[in-house]
């Protein structure tokens, strides 16, 4: 990985990790952009900033701020590092967080070689390590960011302390892509080739709104009949800001596409002894435990969380925030 020698600190807050704090620029009133979300923030304002760092062509996107030990979080689809915002502020009391845009998400610019999760893990880890010198972190991943999370453990063994694995059967020698694709009717169709793109296009905001709820506790693939996702406003839009973007939109439904590549990656990697916890929905434990623990043995902690659907940092954020704390503590 060839990472750019220079950062762009692009919103105020304190200095973390070395990563030097140049200030924010100035904001048109009204304007959208990266800081959409938290501009007007009290919370983010004078702990976390925004930055960005080139990875190998790609502009990766990072929110940084706390003290502590560093906790690297990934997010899954379709959200960005704003899926983690519930737990950030404190978890940043106790650790250093670094909420990451997926190289070809969220406000991540350019396009990755791959969107298979070994290739990510590895854009990933041009920013984390190679760009802000860390060498020793720990590790969070959900939905398919969780997929880029394990690959970054098996290939970067040594540099990760505690890996916490939210809410993702894992494709490998437990579990074939095939079988993965039939779990709902969103991960057949979102590895159809142009179609996915064709058909959301005309309104983001709408398909993500009702994919919130859907797999949201008492949303339909919980077997209720929920219609209202468990987001605010605020959320929903950040959200479709981001995958409004078309390069964005098509790059989210590529993490759907690479799951024979991810299948056969997993499989092939020797099983990885990182300390890992892992969670997951209200009664979807034991029915994801087996693909996990095949390539992560050394489970020291697996919990469903109570009263939450597949949206585990929002749904519940106490419970996981404190569940976090202790783990990688």
């Amino acid at each position: 990985m060839v990472v750019a020698l220079t950062v762009l600190v692009l919103a105020a807050g304190c200095g973390t990790g070395g990563v030097p704090d140049t200030g924010p620029p100035p904001v048109p009133p009204g304007a959208t952009g990266f800081d959409a979300a938290t501009r007007d923030d009290p919370d983010f304002d004078g702990t976390f900033r925004h930055g960005f760092a080139d990875v190998d062509g790609v502009r990766m996107h990072y929110v940084a701020g706390g003290t502590g030990p560093p906790v690297v979080l990934l997010h899954g689809w379709p959200q960005s590092w704003y899926a983690w915002w519930p737990i950030m502020p404190t978890l940043a009391e106790h650790h250093t967080v670094y909420a990451v845009d997926l190289p070809g998400l969220g406000d991540s610019e350019g396009v990755p070689t791959g969107y298979d999760k070994a290739t990510l893990a590895r854009y990933v880890h041009g920013l984390v390590a190679g760009h802000l010198g860390l060498r020793e972190v720990h590790v969070v991943g959900h939905d398919l960011g969780a997929g880029v999370g394990f690959r970054y453990a098996a290939q970067y063994p040594d540099e990760v302390l505690r890996y916490a694995h939210l809410d993702y059967p894992l494709p490998g020698p437990a579990l074939s892509a095939a079988r993965y694709r039939t779990f709902s009717w969103h991960i057949a169709f979102h590895t159809k080739r142009v179609v996915p793109e064709a058909v959301v296009a005309d309104d983001v905001r709408e398909y993500l709104s009702l994919f919130y709820a859907q797999v949201a506790l008492d949303g339909e693939s919980f077997g209720g009949s929920r219609t209202a996702p468990p987001f605010d406003e605020r959320e929903i839009d950040e959200f479709t800001r981001t995958y409004s973007r078309p390069q964005v939109l098509s790059g989210g439904f590529e993490l759907y596409r690479a799951l024979d590549r991810d299948e056969r990656d997993n499989t092939a990697a020797a099983p990885v002894p990182t300390p890992t916890m892992l969670m997951t929905a209200q009664g979807l434990l034991e029915s994801t435990r087996p693909s996990v623990e095949s390539r992560l043995p050394n489970l020291v902690r697996a919990v469903e969380v109570p009263g939450s659907g597949h949206w585990l940092p929002e749904e519940n954020p106490g419970f996981v925030l404190a569940e976090l704390l202790a783990f990688l503590s």
